[in-house]
């Protein structure tokens, strides 16, 4: 009988949905699925307009948790597609940023409106000028409040960080009309909640990137993340490995450190991500990287495990040449210029999770991973900057590497031949290292 009752009662109830407006059913009516942003904020504006508000100009900014990119800001101009740019952490100190309105909303501010099509209206933020120039009457900036985030503006204890905004420009004479004003002010916590949850599943993308790496990133979020999961991967095999590392952490301060290993890593990792090789992990002041072997994005004609091996050995030089640069300017300065030494190898490697029940690491392992140490270790043995194993060389024979002859390799039973490049071809004045130097 109660059960009977409820569902008499439930079948009675209002559908609250029909209370929403259209711009407040855009965001709400979303079923779970994401939605590109330049998608959803072009159709929140369509709803507006639909309901009668002549905007002009719309803008928005979204936090970001990239090391490069502070937010992503979106800009809707009538007749227009949404424009997305991406603004670095600098932008903060900058003038156009201190003299915005943006800057005040993040300061504390509640609202701010400037009527411009007033005698004498004021124009005390940048962009005034530039919107009244193109026809615009009135303009409104109003805060969106996360629930967490980073967020950016103020430093102040008393007013949190997690504070991004919205700008609605019109070109209606006479403005926006209170009761638009109004009803912008009320949608703009059910803006933030939506745009916070697309902010969310991009901040957890781009955090994954920046410290997995784009491919594990991506196998993550698709739900790979049981450990002892793995999968096999054939690729060439990248290790680098920073020269008189251990004096340089004995010399400089901490901070120091931190300052050489950036602008090295720098020098020895955009050459790999150029070359379409995944940068896997930096272990002290080693890096490890793989060039996967891959038939379908390989040219017609070309050997798919040679097509590794060749951008494996084209990021290797890059990376010296960037790394003669960097040394070019460290020399200026009268600082001692950066060695390295990189090996490469071309074999199996297990892909996959790996670690305690509660801290997994996303990596690679197998003999492979312990045979390019090796090949990596031998670049100090034989005063060569780059060595390669004799499976990657096998690969370019027209590579031009030469034979530096069989040598016993620590774990490996059998003495490997082992190639490198003629140190002239490695840009190499900082290349070549004194014989015996250690890591």
């Amino acid at each position: 009988m109660s059960e009977a009752l409820a569902v008499t009662r439930l079948q009675s109830w209002p559908d609250s949905r029909i209370e929403l407006t259209p711009a407040a059913r855009w965001l709400t009516d979303h079923g779970g699925e994401s939605m590109p942003m330049e998608q959803l904020f072009a159709g929140f504006i369509e709803k507006l307009i639909e309901e009668g508000i002549p905007l002009l100009r719309v803008t928005s900014a979204l936090p970001s948790m990239h090391p490069q990119v502070l937010s992503r800001g979106f800009i809707w101009r009538r007749g227009e597609p949404v424009e997305v740019a991406s603004v670095g952490h600098d932008v903060t100190t900058s003038e156009e940023y201190l003299n915005s309105p943006v800057w005040a909303i993040h300061q504390g501010a509640a609202a701010i409106r400037r009527r411009l099509d007033i005698p004498d209206a004021p124009m005390d933020f940048g962009i005034l000028p530039d919107l009244l120039a193109i026809g615009a009457t009135d303009y409104l900036a109003l805060p969106m409040r996360f629930t967490q985030g980073p967020g950016f503006g103020s430093q102040s204890p008393d007013r949190p960080r997690n504070v991004s905004f919205a700008s609605f420009t019109t070109d209606r004479p006479g403005g926006f009309s209170p009761a638009e004003l109004s009803y912008l002010m009320e949608l703009m916590p059910l803006v933030a909640l939506r745009l916070e949850i697309e902010a969310s599943r991009r901040m957890t993308r781009d955090l994954l990137i920046t410290y997995l790496g784009r491919a594990p990133a991506k196998r993550v979020l698709k739900g790979n993340f049981h450990r002892g999961r793995g999968f096999e991967v054939e690729a060439a095999i990248w290790l680098s490995d920073l020269r008189g590392f251990t004096a340089m952490s004995d010399r400089l301060d901490n901070q120091e450190v931190i300052t050489v290993l950036d602008d090295y890593f720098e020098a020895m990792a955009r050459p790999v991500q150029q070359h379409e090789g995944e940068v896997l992990k930096f272990i002290g002041d080693g890096l490890l990287a793989i060039f996967r072997v891959d038939p379908e994005n390989t040219p017609p004609g070309i050997d798919p495990r040679a097509h590794a091996c060749q951008r494996a050995l084209e990021a290797a030089c890059g990376a010296f040449g960037a790394l003669a640069e960097l040394n070019e300017t460290r020399v200026a300065a009268g600082q001692q210029p950066l060695r390295a030494g990189i090996g490469l190898h071309l074999g199996q490697v297990m892909f996959g999770n790996i670690g305690a029940k509660d801290r997994l690491d996303f990596t690679v392992i197998g003999r492979a991973v312990n045979e390019v140490a090796r090949v990596e270790a031998a670049t100090k043995m034989l005063s060569r900057p780059l060595v390669t194993s004799d499976s990657f060389a096998r690969m370019l024979p027209e590579a031009g590497l030469e034979s530096l002859g069989f040598h016993a390799l620590r774990g490996v039973r059998q003495p490997r031949e082992l190639h490198g490049v003629p140190t002239e071809r490695l840009v190499c004045e900082y290349s070549k290292e004194p014989a015996g130097e250690s890591a």
